[in-house]
């Protein structure tokens, strides 16, 4: 599927160097390339999980559960008339199309069963995760749902909106501000930082064009400034 993909030899040589003597690169590089399974997740501030599998079986979606999220899906369906995302129930926001790995912060997030009333989710476009903590918030309490980049905080409301979210602020800041600005104010916290791309490959055979060892320490740096801003603001004993 993704032929032509992008691996920079940095990129190669980097991982070489650190990869564990029973790997091989071979099989690194093919895993690079094998296109993702599609999944995605039931909004259970619309629909219960029960009266989606349903319609999905009426519609002749075949479904496979996701082990770390229980209203998440493995999905193969026909799209070659109607794709996923402009279908009705995706427009009226029954489901999200989401990453199985990206719904497991959220699904971490919320391990304890603890009934969290005020919740940051600190880098929230396109609102995937965002959208996630709202259905396990049951839209009670606050969740301010920050975006730093501008030209994503349309995507995320659009998201926000389309999902019936009713408990998220959004905002537009860089996330290192909250520390110092709201301090231990949030039962917990959701920092899915800006990333070197490395891992979304297998979905964008671009993601690595501009790659580099410097960017790489660069975006390190702006990690550790947002997760010590995310720890500030976070309340003594939260998650």
């Amino acid at each position: 599927m993704h032929a032509n993909i992008h691996i920079p030899e940095d990129f190669l040589k980097n991982i070489e160097e650190t990869m564990p003597k029973h790997l091989d690169m071979e099989s690194f590089i093919a895993a690079c390339k094998r296109p993702l399974r599609k999944s995605i997740r039931v909004n259970t501030l619309k629909i219960s999980v029960e009266e989606f599998l349903l319609r999905a079986k009426e519609k002749g979606w075949s479904l496979e559960p996701v082990p770390w999220c229980e209203t998440g899906f493995w999905i193969t369906a026909d799209e070659s008339i109607i794709p996923l995302g402009n279908t009705a129930e995706h427009m009226a926001g029954l489901f999200y199309i989401q990453e199985a790995s990206s719904m497991m912060p959220v699904s971490a997030l919320f391990m304890g069963d603890d009934k969290f009333q005020s919740v940051l989710d600190t880098a929230a476009a396109p609102g995937s995760k965002t959208t996630q903590i709202a259905a396990k918030m049951n839209n009670e309490g606050v969740l301010v749902a920050n975006e730093y980049a501008a030209s994503r905080v349309k995507v995320l409301h659009a998201n926000i909106e389309r999902c019936g979210v009713r408990n998220a602020a959004l905002s537009n800041f860089d996330g290192r501000v909250f520390g110092g600005w709201l301090p231990e104010q949030f039962d917990a916290v959701l920092l899915d930082a800006p990333c070197s791309g490395e891992g979304i490959i297998r979905k964008d055979p671009d993601a690595m064009k501009n790659w580099s060892r410097e960017s790489v320490i660069d975006i390190a740096a702006t990690q550790k400034d947002l997760i010590e801003s995310a720890f500030h603001a976070l309340k003594p004993n939260g998650t």
